[in-house]
């Protein structure tokens, strides 16, 4: 089911708008991203991943009220939509069936592989 697909990254970006409900905004996002996950995001790649969210779809951007430290400019909130949530809804239930379709045996790390 390819329409729902999402990436690893965008996943993640995803999650942390769900995460942020109401002040999800590019700044916060970033920040909840590296925090949560201690690993460092670059201002591009959590910009372009949150432009194809919305161009997929799956966010909806709006902005807020003009602040002065912003220079008068609004910053740009994020939501998810409904057709985002079947994509996550999605993504997580794949996630699952693969989890459990791993044989117990494959994941115990006393048995003695072949491969040492």
């Amino acid at each position: 089911m390819k329409k729902y697909q999402l990436g690893e990254f965008e996943e993640v970006v995803m999650l942390t708008v769900g995460i942020l409900y109401g002040e999800a905004y590019g700044v916060s996002i970033k920040k909840e991203i590296e925090s949560r996950l201690k690993r460092s995001v670059s201002v591009g790649a959590s910009q372009t991943a949150l432009k194809r969210l919305e161009d997929k779809g799956y966010l909806k951007s709006y902005e807020g009220e003009a602040t002065e430290e912003r220079a008068g400019r609004p910053k740009k909130y994020f939501i998810i939509t409904a057709y985002g949530k079947k994509a996550m809804e999605h993504s997580r239930n794949t996630r699952k069936e693969l989890w459990s379709a791993i044989p117990k045996i494959a994941l115990d790390l006393k048995i003695v592989g072949i491969w040492q």
